[in-house]
């Protein structure tokens, strides 16, 4: 049986291929065994906002950010698909957070000044 790592490099290596079913399928196979698994909500929360669903790409990125906190990539992400919907109350607080926990951090850096 193969880990959840291999399974996640997979489903990585398929959304990075442009192929986001079968990313979505691996991605949803860890939930399955691991409802808690924080990166795979990102990444299906990235998938979701690649083709355009984006409140499933927000739910999804608001429960990687949920499951953890310390995940500054997935506040990054989740800072980033608000900003893109115009919900930049949301996006400054994701980014700030981010700024919080490491200050040197550039894509935060990089978004907080446009809010």
């Amino acid at each position: 049986m193969e880990s959840v790592d291999e399974r996640y490099e997979r489903g990585v290596s398929l959304k990075v291929e442009g192929k986001y079913d079968e990313a979505l399928v691996e991605f949803n196979s860890i939930l399955q065994g691991d409802p808690d698994n924080a990166e795979a909500h990102r990444q299906i929360g990235l998938i979701y906002g690649f083709i355009g669903l984006f409140d499933e790409s927000l739910q999804e990125l608001t429960a990687a950010v949920q499951l953890d906190p310390s995940n500054l990539a997935a506040r990054n992400d989740l800072g980033l698909t608000y900003a893109m919907l115009g919900m930049a109350d949301e996006a400054k607080a994701e980014f700030e957070a981010v700024l919080t926990a490491d200050p040197e951090n550039d894509i935060a850096k990089r978004n907080i000044i446009y809010f």
